[in-house]
């Protein structure tokens, strides 16, 4: 791993100030050493660890997303409330699901039109709204 890509994982979680563990560090460099926006499973980014060399168990991965989440540096997006995604790109955008690939893209956020949201219970304000378009191949 280049040093230049060391430094940019190491940044990053200093921005969430997450403490650099040599594991949260390695996982890290994996989600954002090269600059791109990432969306991925914990299984998918568990593979990558251990594609790269890392010696990460899969629930050291879990908790790791979600100590990133927690921290603002990702979001996740939950697809059928059964399988997450974690995202880098912490902006308000659409995504779109994949479903014979089980992929999960972003949509072009300037071609998503919200007119009007519902009325919240009183009390309560929204959080965030996220969109999940599905798309598939035409039979």
């Amino acid at each position: 791993m280049t040093p230049q890509v060391q430094i940019l994982g190491t940044q990053w979680l200093a921005k969430g100030k997450v403490r650099p563990t040599k594991q949260r560090v390695a996982l890290a460099n994996l989600l954002v050493g090269d600059g791109q926006d990432r969306h991925v499973t914990a299984e998918s980014l568990f593979e990558s660890a251990q594609g790269s060399g890392e010696k990460v168990s899969l629930a050291t991965v879990y908790n790791t997303l979600r100590c990133f989440c927690d921290a603002g540096l990702m979001q996740e997006i939950t697809v059928d409330g059964t399988r997450s995604y974690f995202d880098t790109r912490m902006d308000d955008h659409p995504h779109f699901y994949w479903e014979g690939q089980g992929i999960l893209t972003d949509a072009p956020a300037d071609q998503l039109e919200i007119a009007r949201l519902p009325s919240v219970p009183e009390g309560m304000e929204i959080a965030k709204v996220d969109v999940v378009v599905r798309i598939r191949q035409k039979a």
